[in-house]
C-alpha cells in the first residue's frame, strides 16, 4: 500500500480502505435474481491535521470518475441537481450536481461537518 497516497507517512489502515474504495467492489447477482451493490464507502473521521483532506484529494485525482467538493460551500442543489434558466432561450433545464457528475465513481466531500443540516439530508434523498 505504499503507492496509495505516497506523500503521507503511516496510516496503513486508511490506505487499505482507500485502496478497497478505488479497486474493490463488484456487483453480485444473487441466486434469486436480485443484485447486491458492490459499492465501498469510506468515512474518515479524526483530529485536525491528520491528512484527511490529503487522502480525499489523492482519491479524487486517482479515481477515473471523481468529484471533490468542500462542505463549506456545498448546498443541496450543488450536490444533487438544480434547475437553471437559460438566459438566451429563457427555458429551464436541470444541471447535475457533484453526486450526479460522479455517478459510478467517487464523491469526495471534505469538511462534511461544516455543511448545513438541510444540505446533508439532500445526500440521502
Amino acid at each position: 500500500f505504499s503507492r496509495v497516497a505516497p506523500q503521507i507517512f503511516g496510516h496503513d489502515d486508511i490506505k487499505k480502505a482507500v485502496a478497497c474504495l478505488l479497486f474493490g467492489g463488484a456487483r453480485k447477482r444473487m441466486p434469486d435474481g436480485t443484485f447486491r451493490r458492490g459499492d465501498i464507502n469510506v468515512l474518515l473521521l479524526g483530529d485536525p491535521s491528520t491528512a484527511k483532506s490529503q487522502f480525499l484529494k489523492f482519491t479524487s485525482k486517482t479515481a477515473p470518475i471523481a468529484v471533490y467538493t468542500s462542505g463549506k460551500g456545498s448546498s443541496a442543489a450543488g450536490l444533487t441537481a438544480s434547475v437553471i434558466r437559460d438566459p438566451s432561450s429563457r427555458e429551464f433545464y436541470l444541471e447535475g450536481g457533484a453526486m450526479v457528475l460522479a455517478d459510478g465513481g467517487v464523491v469526495c466531500i471534505d469538511e462534511f461537518d461544516k455543511m448545513r443540516p438541510e444540505d446533508r439530508v439532500a445526500i440521502h434523498e
